[in-house]
């Protein structure tokens, strides 16, 4: 009677988990399809330690309570405190944690479970996984939050690195489940464990919203073979939505750059976060402040508004509502345009206008509003960089040449909130700064639009 609870629970969870993902594909469902994926959680873990408490003395029961809530103190006290900002390293981090418990689990699993091949391979598949995804999600917490560099590791023959360290594995792999022994297992987490760092440290800053979409579907099959390991069919299925869903958000973003996933998950790409070269001549930027940047704005039909990860920093996202809602008041057209790889997280930039309550139907993606560009008469840049480079388009030799950016050169006047001139997260210089129809408006960007409110 119990096992057809927990079973039936257990489906409950799984469809609640399915229902969840397909809510979070909208911005009207997102806040639902969260809901709907804490519900579920909620379920899977009381079903979960129902199953566990049957044969649980109550010196586990004990150890479980005491992790639990160590776990959820530290949990809620950081979900609390992060900022927007904060939310792609922390994602990574969390990543980590997923990463590490799979280890953990498949030595608990070998030490005490059977020598049957199948199991041997599930073991020896789920910590591989579970050592790339723990130092690679390490490496890129370390490289969002600017601890280290963003420029790319290049290694003498990187790619070649990468290819024997996978053949060894699979040669440890033939040797773990011949000989059931603990020596090929611990070479093979080294391994990975080195692997997986050199993984991450190869891809330059450029591609980075790419790694975290890129990671999050490496913990989800860490997941999916902690679940094998465990026989836990929950976990099988929660891990292989994840993984799955991650995957392909990750195939999306890199054609987004047209980049070739594969290339980019080896360290294909990415700039060496330099200087632009000494002998390109950009010309003179030009200046402007808040009052001209109001005038500009008064006599327009049409704005276009491109955020970037400078908008998060400033927690400009209210001021910039405020901005729209008066200019839509003059009856101004003023729309969004949102880069799919904008920030340092996929949606990074959707979640902070939906916060400041901006309407959702004049949030437009970069397909939606590029052939709008030309006939735009003020386009606002605030904080992005990359995104609006035109090198992507116009110099094949730019690290990122190829790369889809929103065309805001195209409209009659261009205004980019910056702090500095300094290069983007890529570490390519922007030739837009220099362009005739381009304003520079420096400073703090939240105070920026703040002043041209008032000039208004």
């Amino acid at each position: 009677m119990e096992t057809s609870i927990i079973t039936a629970a257990y489906i409950i969870a799984a469809l609640l988990f399915i229902f969840s993902l397909g809510g979070l594909s909208k911005h009207e469902t997102a806040k639902d399809g969260n809901v709907l994926g804490i519900v579920g959680m909620g379920i899977a873990l009381v079903a979960t330690l129902w199953l566990a408490g049957r044969s649980a003395e109550w010196l586990n029961w004990g150890l479980i309570a005491v992790a639990v809530a160590i776990g959820a103190l530290i949990g809620v006290n950081k979900a609390r405190r992060v900022e927007m900002t904060g939310m792609p390293e922390l994602i990574a981090m969390l990543h980590s944690f997923v990463g590490l418990a799979a280890v953990l689990v498949g030595y608990n699993s070998f030490l005490t479970g059977s020598e049957d091949a199948v199991h041997s391979v599930e073991v020896f598949l789920g910590v591989f996984i579970g050592a790339v995804t723990f130092t690679g999600s390490i490496v890129a917490y370390l490289k969002l939050s600017a601890k280290i560099s963003g420029a790319p590791l290049m290694l003498p023959m990187r790619h070649w690195l990468n290819l024997a360290a996978g053949v060894v594995s699979v040669g440890l792999m033939v040797w773990f489940v011949a000989a059931h022994s603990i020596v090929p297992l611990l070479i093979m987490t080294a391994i990975a464990l080195a692997f997986g760092w050199h993984l991450v440290a190869s891809i330059g800053g450029g591609d980075m919203p790419v790694v975290v979409s890129m990671l999050n579907s490496y913990s989800g099959w860490a997941a999916a073979a902690a679940g094998f390991m465990l026989g836990n069919d929950l976990l099988i299925v929660t891990g292989a939505l994840v993984g799955s869903s991650g995957a392909y958000l990750s195939y999306i973003m890199s054609k987004a750059m047209n980049r070739k996933f594969l290339s980019v998950i080896a360290g294909g790409f990415g700039s060496d976060g330099g200087a632009p070269k000494g002998d390109v001549d950009y010309g003179e930027h030009r200046e402007t402040n808040a009052a001209e940047v109001a005038d500009l704005l008064t006599n327009a039909k049409s704005v276009v508004i491109t955020p970037g990860y400078g908008m998060a920093v400033a927690q400009a996202q209210y001021p910039v509502a405020e901005l729209t809602s008066h200019l839509r008041q003059k009856g101004v057209n003023v729309r969004f345009g949102i880069h799919p790889v904008a920030g340092r997280l996929p949606g990074h930039m959707n979640v902070l206008l939906a916060e400041a309550k901006v309407p959702y139907d004049i949030v437009l993606e970069m397909d939606e509003i590029n052939g709008d560009l030309p006939e735009t008469d003020v386009v606002l840049v605030i904080g992005a960089n990359d995104t609006v480079n035109p090198s992507a388009e116009e110099d094949p030799n730019s690290p990122i040449a190829g790369m889809p950016v929103l065309e805001v050169w195209k409209a009659r006047d261009v205004v980019v909130f910056k702090r500095s001139m300094a290069a983007g997260y890529a570490g390519v210089q922007n030739p837009l700064f220099f362009r005739d129809n381009s304003a520079m408006l420096f400073g703090d960007a939240k105070e920026r639009v703040e002043d041209i409110i008032k000039a208004l």
